[in-house]
């Protein structure tokens, strides 16, 4: 996810950056947000922790981010090293723009920036992203089996949706509009919460995408909502086979859940923990070293 405010810079500009666990990335994104004119932050699925990067020219506020930082390290109970590098100051936010071309993703979706102009690809469901928001975090290959699995799972007409740990609030916000349903999207993080909220406006998604801060299954909102006729569940691994018997437990009979954020090497490890659950396997979707699988609970669609 990367955050932009436009400026033009004629001064040297620095990119600077620190490498923290989940529960701290909020702290240092405002620590940097608080600074620079551009603020990223890209997960290593390895292990987890993500780095935080921000743009600013070179000597701006070096005294009230080592504030910020220190204010951070004091509610996260970290000491953080910060990274300081030279960046050109012209074209920078050309080549992040070059870099977020228009996708288009199967038969129905196209994603494009806020940057692009001209009329959208005909017969193809856009969704708008600011111009600011990268995809170069590890997880496209898994948003764009998400979006291949969504085809084939709309031809069930699923009613209840939940987009677990919804990030961006992408597959919510392409679910809203192919399906002209509302979407729970749940996340554990309030940066997720608030761009998806900006993102479904953005996309005139608001009244159909529903955004919650909520801790997997155990947020009352998740589980009265349900039995879910379609679950997203992009997240990593681990996770997703611990939350295995709920994600169960909530699917209504034939309905799909939709499982990626996994490498290749771990899609077996997660089907299966949901085979033991009694979900069989409709499809796998690779994506060049992700894999995306879509499994379903016997018995026929909720009507």
């Amino acid at each position: 996810m990367l955050r932009r405010m436009p400026q033009r810079h004629a001064t040297p500009l620095e990119t600077v950056a620190v490498t923290v666990p989940d529960a701290a990335l909020e702290a240092y994104e405002a620590a940097l947000g608080s600074v620079c004119d551009t603020v990223g932050f890209f997960r290593d699925i390895t292990t987890g922790d993500w780095r935080v990067e921000g743009v600013k020219p070179v000597g701006r506020g070096d005294t009230a981010l080592v504030g910020a930082l220190a204010l951070a390290d004091m509610v996260s109970g970290l000491t953080v090293v910060l990274e300081r590098a030279s960046t050109a100051a012209e074209g920078w936010l050309a080549r992040t723009r070059a870099a977020f071309p228009e996708q288009l993703i199967g038969r129905r979706f196209a994603i494009r920036g806020t940057h692009l102009h001209g009329p959208e690809a005909p017969g193809r469901i856009t969704l708008t992203l600011d111009a600011g928001v990268a995809f170069g975090t590890g997880e496209h290959g898994s948003t764009r089996g998400c979006l291949l699995a969504l085809e084939r799972a709309a031809r069930r007409a699923p009613r209840r949706i939940l987009d677990m740990g919804t990030g961006s609030g992408i597959l919510a916000m392409a679910a809203a509009k192919l399906l002209r349903r509302p979407v729970l999207a749940t996340d554990i993080e309030p940066w997720a919460v608030r761009v998806t909220r900006e993102n479904a406006a953005l996309n005139r998604v608001s009244r159909l995408v529903r955004p919650k801060l909520a801790n997997g299954w155990h947020h009352p909102a998740v589980r009265f909502g349900g039995p879910y006729d379609l679950v997203f569940g992009n997240i990593l691994a681990r996770p997703l086979c611990a939350m295995a018997r709920d994600l169960a437990a909530q699917l209504a009979p034939g309905g799909t859940a939709i499982l990626a954020g996994l490498l290749g090497n771990q899609a077996r490890m997660v089907l299966a923990a949901h085979r033991r659950r009694g979900l069989r396997l409709e499809r796998m979707i690779p994506q060049g070293p992700w894999t995306t699988l879509v499994v379903r609970s016997p018995g026929g669609p909720r009507r």
